[in-house]
């Protein structure tokens, strides 16, 4: 079967199987340590950044609110983070990294470096150097502006 010359040329399409296919090699490295590739980022911002609100770790992941409260669930439920009232705004929610979770977090590290050594074995440490910085540029981009300008009426005279 043929491709179709559309799909190929979709950026969306590739930029979502190339994350399904990094995201099934990092999780078997993972495995070991008990979490998958998004709550082990979870808990790394958590770690580097401390306690945050629901919102603004959603914000920093470029994830949605709602994806992001699935993921934690499981977190929650085994003990590797705790959620709590805001310490600036009582009606938001914080979630902090617990020992159990930095113990665990710790552990998962060994997995994400080897899976980091044998991604730039296979792909090449300046290509996958070349790549982060591509797609760092591309989740940093206001591609919102461009929908927000295409959907904006035009102003009649």
């Amino acid at each position: 079967m043929t491709p179709d010359p559309q799909s190929v040329k979709c950026n969306c399409l590739a930029v979502r199987q190339a994350a399904r296919h990094v995201t099934q090699f990092y999780d078997q490295y993972l495995a070991p340590s008990g979490l998958r590739t998004t709550q082990f980022s979870i808990l790394t911002k958590l770690k580097r950044l401390g306690p945050m609100t629901i919102n603004a770790l959603a914000a920093d992941l470029v994830m949605d609110r709602t994806t992001l409260g699935r993921n934690i669930l499981p977190l929650q439920r085994d003990g590797l983070i705790a959620v709590a009232k805001g310490s600036t705004d009582r009606r938001s929610k914080e979630l902090r990294m617990t020992e159990a979770g930095a113990e665990c977090q710790r552990t998962a590290v060994e997995g994400w470096v080897e899976a980091q050594a044998q991604f730039e074995a296979v792909f090449g440490a300046k290509r996958a150097a070349e790549l982060r910085a591509l797609l760092h540029a591309v989740a940093a981009s206001d591609l919102g502006a461009a929908v927000r300008t295409e959907a904006a009426p035009e102003a009649s005279s």
